[in-house]
């Protein structure tokens, strides 16, 4: 059986390569960057829609290998985003960000 997890759930994914460029973005990508072409941005650079200190966090993740972790609020919706390198072969291709809407209050557990 093949799932199409990558389009069948509620999460913002974009994947870049190492120059920037946008590899894949899923269905919820491509609306949340619909009036800037949606699906159409495959093929550009991340750094094109991006500001300067964004631009300089990506390098970072990027030299370091860490992700980069944070919550926004953005048209009444409180968002979290994750984003981080991902590898190939062991070896750092690119950024994967992932970007879901979340409640303004959730739960915590403490499992440890």
């Amino acid at each position: 059986m093949i799932f199409d997890w990558f389009n069948g759930i509620p999460v913002a994914i974009t994947v870049s390569d190492l120059e920037g460029n946008i590899l894949e973005m899923n269905d919820a990508a491509a609306a949340v960057f619909e009036k800037y072409g949606g699906k159409a941005l495959i093929g550009k650079s991340l750094a094109d829609c991006h500001n300067e200190n964004s631009r300089l966090i990506m390098d970072q993740m990027l030299a370091g290998q860490q992700p980069n972790t944070y919550t926004i609020e953005k048209n009444g919706r409180k968002k979290l985003i994750f984003q981080s390198p991902w590898l190939k072969d062991g070896k750092v291709a690119g950024l994967i960000e992932f970007s879901m809407v979340i409640p303004f209050e959730m739960k915590h557990f403490n499992r440890g």
